[in-house]
Formats: structure tokens, sequence, C-alpha cells
């Protein structure tokens, strides 16, 4: 009988110190309620509660990562895409994230996924594809704002995927393409315009001096002979034979004098 008694007394004890003596890890801090009111917030380290009369609630102050299932977003331009994205977040005020709502992880994913219709519903598809920093940091503002008063801090929001229809992806690629090619008629204009105008360029240095004119005119006749035919018909300008017409009427002038 002593020892059934022993023994009872030991497993008392033993319920009695597991209920009253606490050990918090550093990311960790306790909640204390004394008689159903809250009391304080205690941690980390050894922690001392009186049985049945102050209770704690563990809260851990690491970061979370939270995966937002993936949401049916129409965007502004009527496109209707497929987003899924990733919150990190951590509790910062341990009283009101146990206080103030019942279900903390829960409300946030719920209130992500919301949050993520909302802000991408307002933008069109191709700031979706293209502006993603911008719109990671807006919903991260806006979940921030929103999750304050439970003590919730939203360190950063990335939007992970954002999937098309089969129909959605050949358009945008015909797009793309079409774009493309009128980049590439672009650049030949460019370039056809400013051939045109060194062309000019040229032909009026050229004008300016007629030895010019007729150096290149005999480095054209060079270039020719270089090729492998056997008849060459070129014609001679008057410009390059002007000169010599010139030098023989003065020449023949001088001898009738």
């Amino acid at each position: 009988m002593e020892l059934a008694t022993i023994t009872v007394i030991l497993a008392v004890l033993i319920v009695l110190l597991s209920n009253m003596i606490k050990i918090l890890k550093e990311f960790e801090r306790g909640v204390v309620f004394f008689l159903g009111r809250f009391q304080r917030v205690k941690g980390p380290g050894l922690i001392i509660l009186i049985p049945f009369i102050q209770k704690m609630i563990k809260v851990d102050l690491r970061v979370i990562v939270l995966d937002v299932p993936t949401q049916d977003v129409i965007s502004r331009d009527n496109v209707s895409v497929k987003v899924n994205a990733v919150i990190y977040f951590r509790i910062v005020d341990p009283e009101k994230a146990i206080i103030r709502v019942a279900n903390v992880f829960e409300a946030t994913s719920q209130l992500s996924q919301t949050t993520l219709r909302s802000v991408l519903g307002q933008h069109e598809l191709d700031d979706m594809l293209a502006e993603r920093d911008k719109l990671n940091t807006d919903i991260q503002n806006l979940l921030d704002a929103r999750t304050d008063n439970w003590g919730i801090k939203v360190a950063n929001v990335e939007i992970k995927h954002v999937d098309l229809d089969e129909s959605m992806i050949r358009a945008i690629a015909q797009q793309a393409e079409a774009e493309r090619a009128r980049r590439a008629k672009i650049i030949n204009a460019e370039a056809e315009k400013q051939a045109a105008q060194m062309l000019a360029e040229a032909a009026r240095m050229l004008a300016q001096e007629e030895q010019a004119l007729q150096l290149r005119y005999l480095q054209t006749l060079k270039e020719i002979a270089n090729e492998k035919t056997n008849t060459i018909v070129f014609p001679l300008p008057l410009e390059l034979v002007e000169p010599l017409v010139n030098l023989t009427k003065a020449a023949s002038e001088r001898a009738r004098t």
C-alpha cells in the first residue's frame, strides 16, 4: 500500500512539474494567461508557471514560409491566368498573434489569396510578365498593412508562376515574332537611309573635285580589269576626256601662232 501511495505521489509530482516548468528556446516566446486573462509575454529560457492557474501558449518568432495556392486571376485586359506565390512573414507581437486572431496562419493564408487576386486583377498581362518585382512589392506592402493588427510582419512576397493557356501562349509568340520583324524592317530602313546619305555626300565631294572623279574612274577600271572576263565595255565619261581635248586645242592654237 505504501508503494502504491508513493507511486501516485510521484506521478502527481511529475505532472505538476511538467505543467510548472517550461523551457523556451531563443526563437520562442510564451504568452501567459492568468485565470484566462492575459498576463505577460515571457521567454526565452526557464519559465515557471502556477499549475492549473497559469497557462502558456508558445509562439515561434522565426520567418515562416507560406505557399499560396494557385489562384485564377482575370487581368485588367480580360486575360485569364493562373498565378501562385510564396509569402515570407514572421510574428513580431506574440500577444496580438494569439489574442486578436484565432488561427494566425490560416488567416494570413486566406488574406494572401484574396490580396493576390485583387492586386493582379488591377494590372494587364504584360505587367504580370514584365514587372513582377513591382507587383511583389505592391502585394507585400498591402499584406503588411493588413496583418499589422495581428502582430505579423510580411518580409517578402514572390510570385512564382504565371501560367497561360495554349492559345494565349501562341498569341504572345506571334506578337513577339511580329515585333521582331518590325524592328528588323526599321533597322534595314535606317541602314538604307545612312547609306544613301553617305553616297550623296560622296557624290557632292566628287562633283566638287574633277581630279577626284577622274581618279575614282581609273580605280574602277583597275578593279574591272582584274575580273575574269574576255571583253569589257565601259563608257568613257566626258569629264575624263574633256581635259585631254582642252590640252589638244591649246597645243593646236600655239602651233598656229
